[in-house]
């Protein structure tokens, strides 16, 4: 029997990049999986992915930053599939510059696409989450560079997500919810166009990974997001777990 067989997930962003990899290892493992994004075409994209394999997918559209939105996301999920079982906070709008260069929009809208979203879809999924519910949310090794010029607004919606995560994990515990964080490093599209445009900057960022390589969003970071909301992680909760390859310091 797979690791998620019976159980559903919603996981935002499930576009591309890191939240499609973490759809598929949670269809993989036998999960429903509801995709939510505001691109209908490139959630459409991963359910077909999913079905090829044989699991069951569903596109929803939602914009993160719309409270109201957020509401119908979750019952539209609940109503295809019955129920609701595991929560994935991947979505995120992403402030990056120099203290002096990003503006209050720009930060505005991290927030609201960071902890704003994370805190109501927290919320909505909640009553369905109880008993057995499980959350993963997405921070940053940002909040944890030495070199952190260019990253301090994107480090502070990061960081404020691990502390609602705690949060929620501590209330949560007695309701059967647990709530874990991961901060990936992962190839997705943004980075691996980075990464083709600079060759040599690149292997400089590659050789400061102690393993050698930058994640893969499905069988790097996907499957231990299954793991983390399957019953052989049940006692982990309020933690943050490091997918980089050792090339941060959490210390």
């Amino acid at each position: 029997m797979k690791m998620l067989e019976g159980k559903v997930a919603l996981v935002t962003g499930g576009g591309q990049g890191v939240g499609q990899g973490i759809a598929l290892a949670l269809a993989a493992e036998g999960a429903r999986v509801a995709v939510a994004g505001r691109t209908i075409a490139a959630l459409e994209q991963t359910c077909a992915q999913i079905a090829q394999r044989g699991g069951t997918g569903l596109a929803v559209t939602c914009d993160v930053t719309d409270p109201a939105d957020i509401e119908r996301c979750v019952a539209q999920v609940v109503d295809a599939f019955g129920g609701l079982n595991i929560l994935v906070n991947n979505a995120q709008i992403i402030p990056l510059g120099r203290i002096l260069e990003v503006t209050d929009e720009d930060f505005s809208k991290g927030l609201d696409s960071g902890p704003m979203a994370t805190v109501r879809l927290m919320r909505a999924c909640y009553p369905h989450l109880k008993g057995d519910g499980a959350v993963v949310n997405l921070a940053s090794s940002a909040a944890v560079r030495w070199d952190a010029s260019g990253y301090g607004h994107y480090a502070a919606t990061k960081e404020a997500i691990r502390a609602l995560s705690r949060g929620a994990a501590c209330e949560w515990g007695p309701d059967g919810i647990r709530v874990n964080v991961i901060a990936p490093l992962a190839l997705s599209p943004g980075l691996r166009g980075w990464m083709d445009a600079y060759p040599d900057e690149a292997a400089a960022f590659v050789h400061s990974i102690p393993l050698g390589r930058v994640g893969d969003c499905e069988n790097d970071i996907g499957r231990t997001v299954a793991f983390l909301v399957s019953d052989q992680a049940r006692y982990l909760t309020g933690a943050t777990i490091p997918l980089d390859g050792g090339q941060a310091h959490w210390g």
